[in-house]
């Protein structure tokens, strides 16, 4: 049964078919209104007009998570039209195979815009608003590349390492201020199931202020 009330607005950055659909629906069975967030504008309107058939509340923003000016505009859209942002969930992600000796320095940026900086960005968009309210939570898709990484992976490990750190020095810098940083870590081989992972981001939203984790790291 879905809630009667809305208690705020999930803005997921990286919505597909798998775990951004997944997401989606768990944080709106939560009571969350849900702002949707992927290159595609086409595909991205059939999953919110999917989910708003299944009772939720939800709207679509097409952005490309590379570009700053995007993902700007389709936040401060998401916000004019749903609300302030309570929950940011960046899973978007951006890989490059071939080996790492070999790749050029612009095809590893290119991933970087979309697995860091990307990440960065929509944070620091919905930061603003946490801080005045002295709440929020920022979650974020990593992978075990970030503890493992594999040859012809190199852009994406790099990648996902930079943004467990960024989480990490985002979570110790925001604690104080009431907003609870933190990301799911996928490990290396697990079996994929969207749900059980999305269960995962909405376990580490629910915890109580003083028992926060930063990581929690999903086997399957």
């Amino acid at each position: 049964m879905l809630p009667c009330t809305l208690v705020g607005v999930c803005l997921i950055v990286g919505v597909g078919r798998g775990l951004g659909l997944s997401l989606a629906r768990r944080f709106g069975q939560g009571g969350y209104a849900l702002a949707l967030v992927a290159r595609r504008a086409e595909r991205l309107e059939s999953y919110a007009g999917a989910l708003e058939l299944d009772g939720y509340t939800a709207r679509a923003y097409a952005a490309d998570a590379a570009s700053a000016g995007e993902l700007t505009r389709a936040v401060r859209q998401a916000e004019r039209q749903l609300g302030p942002v309570e929950v940011l969930i960046y899973n978007a992600a951006a890989s490059r195979e071939g080996s790492l000796a070999e790749l050029a320095p612009e095809a590893l940026e290119a991933t970087l815009r979309v697995n860091l900086l990307g990440a960065l960005t929509a944070a620091q968009l919905v930061l603003p608003g946490m801080r005045a309210r002295q709440r929020g939570t920022l979650l974020f898709t990593g992978e075990g590349l970030a503890l493992n990484p594999e040859p012809h992976q190199g852009a994406r490990a790099i990648g996902k390492a930079a943004l467990r750190t960024m989480v990490g020095v985002l979570s110790k810098e925001l604690y104080r201020e009431g907003i609870h940083v933190a990301t799911v870590t996928i490990a290396p081989h697990a079996p994929i199931d969207p749900d059980r992972i999305a269960e995962q981001f909405w376990a580490l939203h629910s915890q109580p202020p003083g028992r926060w984790q930063t990581e929690a790291i999903y086997r399957g």
